[in-house]
């Protein structure tokens, strides 16, 4: 019972890994707002949890408004037990490069992936710092830590990057952490079996991809106070792809000639 008695904001929490992580953080004793823009599988996973002797309320919340944050933060005060989490995982794509894509669509990554995140630090630092300090996880991508084709995607992930460098030096006084996660290739209904998939695969040294639990346990260290010394940094939950991929397929590839 890791968040036994704090209070959880998890985004884009309907489906994918923020339903992963709302329902992981419900089990260790959160009481998790699940937002969404999406209603109905929101709120079918808020009574799901609460069905399993869990704690949550949906709360439907566009990252991208500010007044949709003033609004989640009315609830949280409302039921008056603080708050002492924010994952900010709501996240787009448009997979399109520099060249292709319109301007509609980088206004709407960046929106999303960057400026929603912007607006919930700014909307619930002051009510963590109230409630005793608190952590803030930032679901960043590996498009964020190296070179990637999708010019606005990776534009949003590097931004949110020094975002949260400089927002753990800004929130440190208010005993509030930010730290990131950056995925490699996670295994989804919707990209598995997919060329991407299967290429992304076979360059990850543990020849894998990761399990949506696997990333949100990463999720509940830095969510929790076992990571209570750790402030500003990236952590990459990638199989190695982004640390030792490209000497892997040069070693695969002398061993094969040899």
């Amino acid at each position: 019972m890791r968040l036994d008695g704090k209070t959880a904001v998890v985004t884009g929490a309907a489906s994918g890994m923020g339903a992963t992580e709302a329902e992981l953080f419900a089990r260790e004793g959160a009481h998790v707002f699940v937002c969404d823009i999406q209603e109905s599988p929101g709120r079918e996973l808020a009574e799901r949890i609460a069905s399993n002797g869990g704690r949550a309320t949906f709360q439907r919340l566009d990252v991208a408004q500010d007044d949709s944050w003033a609004e989640l933060v009315t609830s949280i005060e409302s039921a008056g037990e603080g708050l002492h989490v924010l994952v900010n995982n709501a996240g787009i794509i448009v997979r399109d490069g520099l060249m292709a894509m319109t301007m509609a669509d980088w206004d709407g990554i960046l929106s999303v992936n960057l400026n929603g995140p912007m607006l919930g630090m700014r909307a619930c630092a002051p009510l963590m710092r109230d409630s005793g300090g608190g952590s803030i996880v930032n679901i960043g991508s590996l498009s964020g830590m190296m070179g990637h084709p999708v010019a606005a995607y990776a534009a949003s992930k590097w931004g949110l990057r020094g975002l949260s460098k400089s927002a753990a030096l800004e929130l440190a006084d208010w005993r509030v952490r930010v730290n990131m996660i950056h995925p490699g290739l996670v295994h989804t209904p919707l990209i598995a079996g997919t060329a991407a998939y299967d290429a992304m695969r076979s360059m990850t040294p543990l020849d894998r991809a990761a399990r949506p639990d696997e990333v949100a346990a990463v999720a509940l260290f830095l969510a929790s106070d076992d990571s209570s010394f750790l402030t500003g940094v990236d952590v990459p939950v990638d199989g190695g792809f982004e640390a030792v991929s490209a000497y892997r397929r040069v070693w695969q590839d002398l061993r094969e000639r040899s």
